[in-house]
């Protein structure tokens, strides 16, 4: 749940100074998000979720 909610805090912000910069459009980025949300609710979200959450595990893991 945290890395889910700090996911969606970082692509909000890069979207935001995406569009800031005009290398986003915001016609752009409702696009995106709206992918967002149709992806969630498609069969592949659980695919995606497991995807993401092997991700963070592997980089957490990580030792410098």
């Amino acid at each position: 749940m945290a890395i889910s909610i700090s996911v969606v805090l970082l692509l909000s912000i890069l979207a935001i100074i995406f569009v800031r910069n005009c290398a986003l459009k915001f016609s752009h980025a409702l696009v995106c998000g709206m992918l967002g949300f149709f992806l969630a609710n498609s069969s592949m979200a659980p695919t995606i979720h497991e995807g993401l959450m092997a991700t963070a595990q592997i980089v957490g893991s990580l030792r410098p």
